[in-house]
């Protein structure tokens, strides 16, 4: 095995060249799997919190209290994710990507289930309430280490020259989930009746993920550890204390990288949990419509993800995010206007619209994140970088709740807080693109 003189090694060696596209395929498939249990389990909660939380776990606090506890369990779940991303970035560094995979898909699995038998406040008092929080917090350490390692999955088992089409691979992962999840959130009321949906059939969408938990686990199982981290591993070539290296040589990129990721995070609180409570609380819209655009929103992100993969390659991921910010950035303000009078069509067009140009931020980020950093601190540094900024994502709602009850919920106040989140990506991911490195450095 060669190195180059800096001591790298390239993952353009034969142990790269050699794979199979069957064994591409199945690690795609692995890294796919996952990440779309992973958004499902963080979706069925934050679904849940934007209507149901407050009367089933929070029933003393009232309408606007309930509501505001339920999103401020669900930004819990965001706090988390730093340590998680500390924890299992440094094994994944250290270890291996698969070994820690497997790890945090478990441990995402089984409190997501575990939601599905608590206590309601009607039940225990305040003991679901804080059991509940507990689970979200796990959630969110498990999740903390997920993303990142399911885009290393995908990207390290690449070559150099589709890295930035297998990095928006995983990211279907999120449209997917989201779209299971409002299917059953649409599908069960009607299958139950939506009284028995608030006693019990809530409780459905949670114990399905012990199911998605198997099926991800036989996945992850079955596939090897990236090339990337063997040669790694062949030249003895790992860092003690990933972070602390990441921060001594990287910081910049750091924050640069923690910038890129705000949209793509961001905006999905923002647009699929933020604005269904808004829009049925205060425009007076039918919740189910809401999600119906939402899902709608979802199912043409399929198509678009894996095009701003294609683009990316061609580009440069850097280049797809800070266009995706630009446009947001312009149609932010728009779009929460028309809202205020829409039609049902002009509701869907308003979500695939405000979903597409974000969705360019979000397809393109594993990559932009993946080529920030060299491969023996890749796990920890990409982990870090969207962790932060998934905190600042998740307290979106709790902030712009609070915000909309300031203002008097005038019209424009979604657009200030998604025009924020969009300039400071556009600026963040066009310095970041100077600073770019090739995937196969190690």
């Amino acid at each position: 095995m060669t190195t180059t003189e800096s001591g790298k090694v390239p993952t353009t060696s034969p142990t790269v060249q050699d794979l199979t596209p069957r064994s591409r395929i199945k690690v795609l498939w692995a890294s796919l799997i996952g990440t779309s249990l992973e958004s499902y389990d963080f979706y069925v909660f934050s679904y849940l919190s934007a209507i149901f939380i407050g009367p089933l776990f929070f029933e003393p606090l009232g309408g606007f209290g309930g509501v505001l506890a339920g999103f401020l369990a669900n930004a819990l779940g965001f706090v988390a994710r730093p340590l998680g991303a500390i924890v299992f970035g440094h094994l994944g560094d250290r270890i291996g990507r698969r070994s820690t995979l497997i790890a945090t898909i478990t441990i995402m699995g089984v409190a997501t289930g575990l939601i599905g038998v608590l206590p309601t406040y009607a039940q225990a008092g305040w003991l679901g309430g804080v059991l509940l929080v507990t689970l979200r917090l796990i959630q969110g350490f498990s999740l903390g280490g997920e993303w990142g390692g399911g885009i290393l999955l995908a990207t390290e088992y690449s070559g150099p020259k589709r890295h930035a089409f297998y990095a928006a691979f995983p990211q279907l992962g999120s449209p997917i989930g989201s779209i299971i999840t409002a299917l059953l959130y649409l599908g069960l009321p009607v299958a139950f009746g939506s009284q028995a949906f608030l006693e019990w059939g809530w409780r459905i969408p949670f114990l399905i993920a012990f199911v998605f938990l198997a099926v991800s686990l036989w996945l992850r199982l079955t596939i090897d550890e990236t090339p990337v981290f063997k040669a790694v591993l062949a030249t003895q070539k790992r860092e003690r204390v990933p972070l602390a290296v990441v921060f001594r040589t990287r910081p910049l990129a750091l924050v640069l990288g923690t910038g890129a990721a705000l949209l793509g995070i961001g905006s999905y609180s923002l647009m699929n949990t933020y604005t269904l409570n808004y829009g049925s609380a205060q425009l007076g819209f039918d919740y189910n419509q809401l999600l119906l655009a939402t899902t709608i929103g979802g199912l043409l992100q399929l198509v678009t993800i894996p095009l701003f993969g294609v683009l990316a390659n061609r580009v440069g991921s850097a280049t797809v995010v800070f266009w995706g910010a630009i446009g947001t950035l312009i149609v932010a303000f728009p779009i929460y206007f028309l809202l205020q009078s829409a039609s049902f069509a002009v509701l869907v067009g308003m979500m695939i619209i405000g979903g597409i140009l974000p969705t360019a931020s979000w397809a393109a980020l594993g990559g932009l994140l993946a080529e920030l950093f060299g491969a023996r601190i890749r796990y920890t540094a990409i982990s870090f970088a969207y962790a932060i900024a998934a905190i600042v994502s998740g307290f979106v709602l709790p902030l712009t709740l609070a915000f909309g009850e300031a203002v008097g919920y005038a019209w424009w106040h979604p657009g200030v807080v998604l025009a924020a989140m969009s300039l400071i990506t556009a600026v963040s991911a066009h310095f970041a693109g100077r600073r770019t490195e090739p995937v196969e450095a190690a």
